[in-house]
């Protein structure tokens, strides 16, 4: 993996703030995007980290943390994608007993988060041991 950052996706205002996503009413998800080497890690694996690192059965709206910006969505930027994203969502069915609220959507643009919002849990955990 060359790098990641954290962004928005999917809604429909452009370049939404954190603040503006929070708040509920732009449709955007945050998501991490993934920029990665084809000939050092393939997209399936990429896909069987997505499904291994969070719960894909949670629902929007089903606790106060998880409101709709942080609902689980898998973005494809081709068709190819979009075929292998389907497929491990329904490989990854057969491991829960929930359905799995995953969506599998057609990527749009992409809103980089703020600074404040990048490497946010590396920034805790150095918070944590000051």
């Amino acid at each position: 993996m060359l790098r990641t950052s954290v962004g928005f996706m999917g809604g429909r205002s452009e370049n939404p703030t954190y603040e503006q996503v929070c708040i509920g009413n732009t449709g955007h998800a945050e998501v991490v995007q993934v920029v990665y080497r084809p000939d050092q890690i393939s997209y399936a694996a990429l896909l069987d980290q997505f499904w291994k690192i969070h719960d894909p059965t949670a629902r929007p709206g089903s606790s106060l943390q998880m409101a709709s910006q942080y609902r689980s969505v898998i973005f494809y930027h081709s068709v190819a994608q979009a075929a292998l994203a389907q497929a491990a969502k329904v490989r990854a069915q057969a491991d829960h007993h929930n359905a799995i609220a995953t969506q599998v959507l057609p990527a749009g643009s992409y809103t980089r988060a703020e600074a404040f919002h990048q490497q946010y849990e590396e920034k805790q955990a150095r918070r944590r041991q000051a």
